[in-house]
């Protein structure tokens, strides 16, 4: 019977070799390589329970092991030949591992398939990446809050419609992006708790007539569970569809705050400044500072969403169970984990190297009556019912635009045609820190509630 070692694996079955091109569209070894030291984790565990179980013996376990731990120390130095042949980490593995230890390594697949070791690689490659994602959206958390903490009485416009509104600190403005952050801290936890599930065990798709301890493995890789269904097991790509959807919420967040970030730093704005080494420069135009960075966050934006909506399309229409298509859930997977690593790691760092100009900021929140639903707050306080005070203020916003002037420099006299309720303690209300200081309850912009809100941040990080 022809071995791994000069055949394919299932060559017995056909008359004719694979074709040249057919090998090369259907290879995954160019990119599924990332799996490698997943997959000699994923079969260190399934060859200590097939010890256990007395399926191989002892010795086949120890030269298993011997055989895997040069192939990892290959793998890691680059010595490792992949071979397109093979078609996939696994097999290459494989091969490498027969050759290195003869029948052990052969015996290594006894009660598995590709199939459920394949979806097992994949998990524990994507454990490890929620892992060390939360560590970096952690350090972005903390970088915001470093920033914020400078600046509880910063005060800037908020805007609705991109129009002046309220005026609000620039550290509570942060803040908001830490909530943001914390929401897709909390989706990445719960969707590790659905990745941290084991498939090895179910096999092709029916499970197998092996006596295998699948709570063994699952125990020995740190899997909170089994999966239950050996049909489901082998064919569900749910975890790397939510994961998708948790790294697209992300990149959308971030999305928004790089179009403030590039908003604030046109000398139209000119609340900010992005570090250099963050910016690039025109070719032509040799005064152009271009916020490249928080650019690109918007354009690979629309990559890792364009991921989302693959793996969605790529599962829709397949019956159970494993079918090849799945193989295509890797690249979109893969590039998701790897664009989001690298722009959380790089918005750390832009961060911590923003230049503010509190005078740019308060300047503009001088613009727009911000103040306005203040002064109708006031007189809502002094009895006068909201709608009425909501038309008293129009009319007083009306008049200081064809005045040229803000609400707080109307002379008291003047504002009074109004409302008879105004009194002169008016101008404490229609001042910006005024404003800042009425908001002074959970959520709110009052420096205060929001020193409160970074030290409770701070405490849960």
């Amino acid at each position: 019977m022809a071995s791994i070692q000069d055949k394919d694996t299932w060559s017995g079955r056909f008359a004719e070799p694979v074709a040249e091109l057919v090998k090369r569209y259907t290879a995954s070894v160019g990119f599924d390589h990332k799996l490698a030291m997943f997959d000699i984790q994923g079969s260190l565990a399934h060859a200590r329970m097939l010890a256990a179980c007395g399926i191989i013996d002892g010795q086949d376990f120890s030269d298993i092991q011997r055989g895997l731990a040069q192939i990892e120390n290959e793998i890691l130095s680059g010595e490792f030949n992949w071979s397109l042949d093979l078609e996939d980490v696994h097999l290459n593995i494989e091969k490498r591992l027969t050759t290195l230890v003869g029948d052990a390594g052969k015996r290594l697949h006894t009660g598995r398939s590709r199939n459920d070791q394949v979806a097992t690689d994949v998990r524990l490659y994507l454990r490890s990446a929620i892992d060390e994602l939360l560590e970096l959206i952690k350090a972005l958390q903390l970088a915001l809050l470093d920033l914020a903490g400078q600046h509880t009485h910063t005060i800037m416009p908020g805007f609705t419609h991109l129009q002046v509104a309220q005026p609000v600190s620039f550290a509570h403005h942060l803040m908001a992006y830490f909530e943001m952050l914390k929401r897709d801290a909390e989706r990445l936890r719960d969707a590790r708790r659905r990745v941290n599930r084991l498939p090895l065990g179910a096999a092709a798709l029916a499970g197998t007539s092996y006596p295998i301890k699948r709570e063994m493995v699952a125990e020995l890789l740190g899997f909170d569970e089994v999966c239950a269904n050996s049909l489901d097991a082998v064919s569900d790509r749910d975890f790397a569809i939510e994961f998708t959807a948790c790294a697209s919420l992300i990149m959308t967040h971030l999305s928004r705050f790089s179009e403030e970030l590039i908003l604030w730093m046109s000398p139209r704005f000119g609340f900010i400044d992005i570090a250099d080494r963050f910016c690039t420069g025109s070719s032509i135009m040799p005064q152009k500072k271009n916020p490249d960075v928080p650019e690109l966050v918007r354009g690979k934006t629309g990559r890792v969403n364009g991921h989302l909506v693959a793996l969605l399309t790529l599962m829709k229409g397949q019956p159970l169970a494993y079918n090849k298509d799945n193989q295509e859930d890797k690249e979109p997977l893969f590039d998701t984990v790897d664009t989001l690593t690298q722009t959380l790691r790089i918005y750390a760092d832009m961060i911590a190297g923003i230049k503010v100009k509190p005078e740019a900021m308060r300047n503009a929140a001088l613009q727009g009556y911000a103040t306005a639903t203040d002064l109708a707050d006031y007189l809502v306080k002094k009895g006068l019912p909201f709608r009425d005070a909501h038309e008293a203020v129009a009319l007083a916003v009306r008049f200081a635009e064809q005045r040229g002037c803000d609400l707080s420099d109307i002379p008291l006299a003047e504002l009074q045609q109004f409302s008879t309720l105004i009194g002169d303690d008016v101008y404490q209300v229609l001042s910006l820190e005024g404003s800042l200081a009425s908001r002074n309850h959970t959520g709110g912009t009052a420096p205060n509630q929001v020193e409160g809100a970074i030290a409770r941040a701070r405490n849960s990080l």
